[in-house]
């Protein structure tokens, strides 16, 4: 049979494809979770309107988001049931813990008060209502928590015993799973990636209806509020990265190796810029490289030696077995790459709006006019900042949405590839995980019928988000300012049906 079609081969493609799409969302909804709550904070505080009006607008495009999260989600649980049987029977004692933690806490703990918040406009009253949004908040971040731990015990297995009887994996040690340094390391990573996402998401549709002369007051409040939070999040996201990149080379050294196209160990490292080389043989041909910076990166110290693929391979032959233990070398490579240009791209793009924003900032409405309109618009060192140029930083912001989510798609294909030829790290390889009986046309059908299903809702989602982000904040009424003063609001509105706040 050829490889390409081997169902272990199609299965993998299967759960990159609907997991990437799923992951799509989940930042999103958790940065915007946060933001809402804390713009709705502002509002109770200070009775502003532009804060009202930005949390009922993106409190909108939250919960398109996480509506379409919660639907590509649910399709991940099968998965593991459809096409990974051996995998979810060998470890699903260890797997299915944090798992349940998310269902029976977080899942449940987010949607109880998400319904409260979006029914409960004209019932409950202001400081209740904000408490639950933050409750939202909260059941996002513990349900990432408790998916990150269940990813990072594959990564670094830990507080479990093999129960050669039985043939499965047995949990020891559930606390040690939940807080070992490999998943809170992770979940810092995640989570600054996350607010990555949502800082650009908002300061992107702000900076287009600013360019539009549109909500003014609303929008400079999301544009500054979507630019402190990409930078802030940008700076430490580069931070996180490279305390995650530690504990990567401590306990998968083959990963980081694949990620610099390191194929031969060296003293004083060097970070590789670009490189081309011969998997087959084992050795780069073209590279360009900064000499010691990997050392550096890897130990602190740019002298230390840091193993190659080569040696790698060889190590974990004699300790595990026949076999070729290195992952896809162009994949975890040119990902590594790709995470980090875009993330960093997004955080240059953050702190230059920033810059641009400062004191009597430049705003995008002021762009569409002709330059000898505004000749002393913004100065850069008593220069006058063309217009034009101006505009065109305020375009890319526009494209700068999809920067972070390319970066956090990028990342997470390198985390999970190049942890190859393990599902479970030095434990059970990925070839052993899949469902023995599911065939290859079973699982081409499974792929096509899901592939479908999420460019249906791609299309869907993308549709709604674009009609109500081109609408802009709602105009409020009497009821919006004048929320109810005690639960369940005027006795007078007692009878009157719950309605949904938007």
């Amino acid at each position: 049979m050829d490889l390409a079609l081997a169902p272990e081969t199609l299965a993998r493609w299967q759960f990159g494809i609907t997991t990437v799409y799923h992951f799509l969302f989940v930042p999103i909804t958790i940065s915007l979770a946060a933001l809402v709550a804390g713009l709705q904070t502002a509002w109770v505080r200070t009775e502003k309107e532009k804060y009202l009006r930005a949390t009922k607008f993106w409190g909108k495009l939250f919960l398109i988001n996480i509506a379409m999260g919660v639907v590509t989600g649910i399709l991940q649980e099968f998965q593991f049931g459809m096409n990974w049987s051996d995998y979810s029977r060998f470890v699903g004692d260890i797997f299915g813990a944090p798992l349940a933690f998310e269902a029976l806490i977080a899942f449940f703990f987010e949607s109880t008060f998400i319904g409260l918040w979006i029914f409960g406009w004209d019932k409950l009253p202001k400081k209740i209502h904000l408490a639950c949004m933050w409750m939202v908040s909260i059941g996002t971040i513990l349900s990432a928590y408790f998916i990150l731990a269940a990813n990072s015990w594959m990564q670094h297995p830990v507080g479990y015993k093999i129960n050669e009887e039985k043939g499965r994996a047995e949990l020891t040690d559930f606390w040690h799973v939940l807080t070992q340094n490999t998943a809170i390391a992770q979940m810092f990573h995640t989570m600054t990636g996350a607010f990555m996402v949502g800082g650009a998401f908002m300061a992107g549709i702000a900076a287009y209806h600013l360019m539009r002369k549109k909500h003014i007051e609303t929008m400079k409040t999301s544009l500054r509020l979507g630019l402190v939070t990409l930078a802030i999040s940008g700076v430490l996201s580069a931070v996180s990265g490279d305390h995650l990149g530690k504990i990567m080379f401590e306990q998968q050294p083959m990963k980081m190796a694949a990620a610099e196209a390191l194929w031969d160990g060296e003293e004083s490292a060097p970070f590789s810029i670009f490189a081309y080389g011969d998997v087959d043989e084992g050795h780069n041909k073209v590279a360009i490289e900064i000499p010691g910076l990997l050392s550096f990166l890897a130990h602190n110290n740019f002298n230390d030696f840091v193993p190659g693929i080569n040696d790698l391979n060889k190590e974990m032959q004699e300790k595990y077995g026949p076999g070729d233990y290195r992952p896809n070398i162009p994949v975890a490579y040119w990902g590594f790459r790709w995470m980090i240009g875009f993330g960093m791209a997004s955080l240059g793009i953050g702190l230059l709006g920033l810059w641009l924003t400062r004191k009597k900032f430049i705003l995008p409405q002021h762009l569409r006019v002709a330059d000898d309109e505004v000749p002393n618009l913004v100065l850069f060192k008593n220069k006058p900042l063309s217009a034009k140029w101006g505009k065109w930083y305020w375009l890319l912001l526009l494209w700068t949405m999809l920067f972070p989510l390319i970066a956090n798609s990028w990342g997470w294909i390198f985390t999970e590839m190049g942890r190859q030829p393990w599902v479970v790290f030095g434990v059970m390889k990925t070839a052993a995980a899949v469902s023995p009986n599911v065939s290859q046309g079973e699982v081409i059908t499974s792929m096509t019928i899901y592939t479908l299903l999420y460019a249906a809702l791609a299309v869907v989602e993308v549709k709604l988000l674009m009609k109500y982000a081109k609408a802009g904040p709602p105009e409020l009424t009497e009821d919006d300012l004048n929320p109810p003063t005690k639960i369940g609001g005027d006795p007078k509105d007692s009878d009157r049906p719950m309605a949904f706040s938007y």
